[in-house]
């Protein structure tokens, strides 16, 4: 592993990694304001079945909506299916769930009217929701730890992306990288709250300045 690498390691992916804890603490963020998720049916849109599996916290049920293919042993209180949470098949559309969940995925799902789709899937499945991504204008980009990155030319990012050895998926082909830098689309808090006008914004801070952005429906 190179230097750069295990830094990205110590920072992000590492179990003791400032990542690890911060994911930990919005975990148990997320219990406190569902104090009856234990007994609560949840969908989670853009998530996988493996982070469920390490989570400090487990409701009763959880249903995995992700393009991905899951794994296929999973635990009988975890389902998987693959699906576009843009556009949901009528049977998952027409279950009703307790709780919407979905971590750092609306920035990743291709543009304003898809965001919207994203949105109004969030608010027909069910009456209570979370929905968090990263804010667009904390100074370091989340994805690729690099500051300012969001701010750009498309160009220059993906010049830097294809020596940048802090990304998680790294790449040295043009086209490959060009792909990469352009699905994600950083939201800022009045995109958040256009997109979920009857949910409490309530915002995750690092060193004060906010980092993400938590769309919140309790009751």
């Amino acid at each position: 592993m190179s230097r750069l690498n295990a830094l990205r390691s110590r920072f992000v992916d590492a179990p003791d990694s400032l990542g690890a804890k911060a994911r930990t603490r919005r975990w148990h963020w997320f219990a406190q304001n569902f104090p009856d998720l234990s007994s609560m049916s949840v969908i989670d849109l853009g998530g996988t079945a493996g982070a469920w599996m390490r989570a400090p916290v487990r409701p009763a049920h959880v249903h995995v909506v992700n393009l991905e293919k899951p794994p296929a042993d999973l635990p009988s209180w975890l389902r998987a299916d693959v699906a576009d949470a843009c556009e949901l098949p009528r049977e998952i559309l027409g279950t009703k769930y307790d709780l919407v969940f979905s971590n750092a995925v609306i920035e990743h799902v291709g543009g304003h009217l898809r965001r919207q789709m994203f949105a109004d899937s969030v608010q027909r499945l069910a009456d209570l929701h979370w929905v968090q991504t990263p804010y667009r204008y904390f100074p370091v980009e989340p994805h690729f730890l690099f500051p300012f990155f969001q701010y750009m030319p498309i160009a220059m990012r993906t010049s830097l992306l294809r020596r940048w050895p802090l990304v998680h998926t790294p790449t040295s082909d043009r086209v490959a990288a060009r792909n990469i830098v352009m699905e994600v689309e950083l939201l800022s808090i009045t995109e958040m709250r256009h997109y979920f006008p009857s949910s409490t914004i309530r915002f995750e801070r690092l060193g004060g300045l906010v980092k993400s952005v938590i769309a919140m429906k309790t009751h």
